[in-house]
Order: structure tokens, then C-alpha cells, then sequence
């Protein structure tokens, strides 16, 4: 807030500035003048990324030093200095005008934004609770101030096969991607229930929210399925989760699917827990995340850390202040963050994939 307002009063202070050494060379005795009508400049200036009322303080007063200058030179009454006014008192109320306009827009953008934002945390709802087998606890991070809205989303159902889970990033950030998120959410929780298995239940995602998408819109996103001893996982383009307990690994698939809306071909691929294992879903924004050299988070080598925490809130609330610590700010993506603490059951001696 500081920083903005510092930026207005800047601007401001150009624009008078500007104005105000125009009127002193139109009111010196100089032998060169360059006319009471290039006071227009300030006005000018103002309205370009200043407010109304701003913009009419600063027409103002050029208005009032084009009249001093003036009667400086005693030419306030002659026929030149009469058309030079009057082309400066049009600009102006023109400037002010243009002012009126950016300022209408912004004010409509900025709303819209505030919508956006809010429609989108009432669809991403946070979760911290126990689902069948499964401790389940969310975060979404939204971009920061006056950026877009984002395409993440994420859901949770326990349904007769295990406990399931979508998470996924919708191509681009404007309103389309919030109802596409809105889409998708919908469909996942409408077929999850009635698709026995997780790579049905992607292909069956597809053929639903494919119709709506544009030629160029796709969703990545990761299914996962919780039963005991094991998680099934179906990844669409999405990064991989990552397995948190007695080694750190990434749960890459032996084949990545094509997004959802591409009409993609999903392999389940099964991985068996130890007791103690969590498994952490996460969007872009945590693998995109960089320093102001250009760095990516160090994500499989500090995602550790997060484990010391007392709850797996604080643990993903330690997560994304190390994220923020590495970029030395908030976030431009959002961030969709889940951790999940299955129930302790010993793993079947037996790994395959299907």
C-alpha cells in the first residue's frame, strides 16, 4: 500500500512539476517561449495513470500558472494568448475526462478481480479432516493482489471404492479458467461415486468437460484412490506427487497421459505405503516457484523439512513460507497444496503396476 501510494504521489508530483517549468520559461523574459498551450503536457501526463480528481487538480492548475504567465508578460487580453487558453482549457477537460474513464475501468476491473477471487475460494474450499482412511488437509495460496484468477482446483470424496482425490490446473488464468474449475469439480464429484475405476473415471472426466473447452483448453490433473496398504494414482500431465517417510520420492507414472480435453489414454499406476507415509499433491506454482536469479525451489530437497511440523496445517503452512522465503515474496501463480496422512497398515509384499 505504501509502495502505491508512493507511485501516485510521484506521478503527481511529474505532472505539476511539468506544468509549473513550462509557466516559468512562458513567463520569463526569454527569447524563447513555448506557449502557454504546451501547459498541456501536465494535464496530459496526469491522466494517463492518475485519478479524476488528481487529473483535475493538476488541469487546475496549469490553468491558473497559464494565466499568471500571462499576466506576466501583460498578454492576457491579446487574441494569441486568448487561442492558446482555450486550447488548453479543451485538453484539459479532455485529460480529466480520459481520467474518468481509466478510473471507471479500473474500478470495474478490480471488482471483477474481487469476484473472481472469491468464487474461486467458495469452489476451493479448505479441508482438514478425516476422510474414511485418509487424513486430508488443503491449502490454496491465490495470486498475489491485482493478479489474475488462477485455474487450480482440487476435491475430495470418500466413495464406496476408497477415498478419491482431484487436483489439476486449468490452461490459463481469466474468468473461462474459473468456470472450467467450476466444470471440472462438478464432474469429478458427479462420477466419482459411479466409476469403479480410477482410469475410467479420467477418460469419463474428459468426455464430460471436453465439449465446453476451447480448441486450445486442456486441464491437467491427478486421480488418486486410497484403499489400505496402497494408493492408485492417474496422472494427466500433472506434476507428480511426492511420498514423505522413510525416503522422500517423487511418484512419477511409468507413462504420463495426455491432459483432460486432449482425449487422453490413462494408466493406473499403483504404489503400496509403509505405515507412516504421507503423500503431498501440489500445483505448478510450487515447482514454478523461483528466486530473483532465476532458481526453482529446491522442492525434494526442503519438502523434508515440513515434516517436523506438530500438524500437517502448520506442515503445509512451513511449506509455503519456505516457498515464499525462496522467492523473497508472495507468489505470482496460485498454489493448490494437499497432504495426506493415510491410516497406518502394512503394505502388501507385493508391487506391480496395472
Amino acid at each position: 500500500m505504501r509502495k502505491h501510494r508512493w507511485r501516485e504521489w510521484s506521478r503527481l508530483a511529474l505532472a505539476v512539476g511539468v506544468s509549473t517549468f513550462l509557466a516559468v520559461l512562458n513567463a520569463s523574459a526569454g527569447s524563447w517561449s513555448p506557449g502557454i498551450a504546451a501547459l498541456l503536457i501536465g494535464p496530459l501526463l496526469a491522466c494517463i495513470r492518475l485519478d479524476t480528481r488528481r487529473t483535475a487538480a493538476v488541469a487546475a492548475w496549469s490553468l491558473l500558472l497559464a494565466l499568471a504567465a500571462g499576466a506576466a508578460q501583460r498578454r492576457v487580453s491579446t487574441p494569441g494568448f486568448v487561442v492558446e487558453f482555450l486550447v488548453l482549457l479543451a485538453g484539459s477537460t479532455l485529460a480529466v475526462r480520459n481520467a474518468a474513464q481509466y478510473t471507471a475501468t479500473e474500478t470495474a476491473l478490480a471488482r471483477a478481480m474481487e469476484v473472481a477471487h472469491a468464487s474461486q475460494n467458495a469452489i476451493l474450499h479448505p479441508v482438514s479432516a478425516q476422510l474414511g482412511s485418509v487424513s486430508v488437509c488443503t491449502r490454496h495460496h491465490s495470486p498475489v493482489p491485482g493478479a489474475s484468477a488462477g485455474g487450480d482446483l482440487y476435491d475430495i470424496v470418500h466413495t464406496p471404492y476408497g477415498t478419491r482425490l482431484l487436483i489439476g490446473d486449468v490452461r490459463g488464468h481469466s474468468l473461462d479458467a474459473l468456470v472450467t474449475t467450476a466444470a471440472t469439480i462438478r464432474a469429478f464429484r458427479d462420477l466419482a461415486y459411479l466409476t469403479p475405476g480410477l482410469a475410467d473415471l479420467a477418460g469419463a472426466l474428459d468426455a464430460r468437460i471436453s465439449p465446453s473447452l476451447g480448441p486450445e483448453d486442456f486441464v491437467t490433473a491427478v486421480l488418486a484412490e486410497f484403499t489400505p496398504g496402497e494408493v492408485r494414482l492417474v496422472n494427466c500431465g500433472h506434476p507428480a506427487p511426492i511420498r514423505l517417510g522413510n525416503q522422500i520420492k517423487l511418484l512419477e507414472p511409468p507413462e504420463f497421459a495426455l491432459p483432460l480435453g486432449l482425449h487422453p489414454t490413462p494408466r493406473l499406476h499403483r504404489v503400496f505405503l509403509q505405515p507412516g507415509d504421507q503423500l503431498l499433491f501440489y500445483t505448478d506454482g510450487l515447482t514454478e516457484a523461483r528466486d530473483a536469479k532465476g532458481t526453482a525451489f529446491p522442492l525434494l530437497e526442503r519438502v523434508g523439512d515440513t515434516l517436523t511440523a506438530p500438524s500437517p496445517s502448520d506442515a503445509l503452512d512451513a511449506l509455503y513460507g519456505m516457498v515464499t522465503a525462496h522467492t523473497g515474496g508472495p507468489l505470482t501463480d496460485d498454489l493448490a497444496l494437499i497432504l495426506c496422512q493415510p491410516a497406518d497398515a502394512p503394505a502388501p509384499s507385493v508391487v506391480r503396476y496395472a
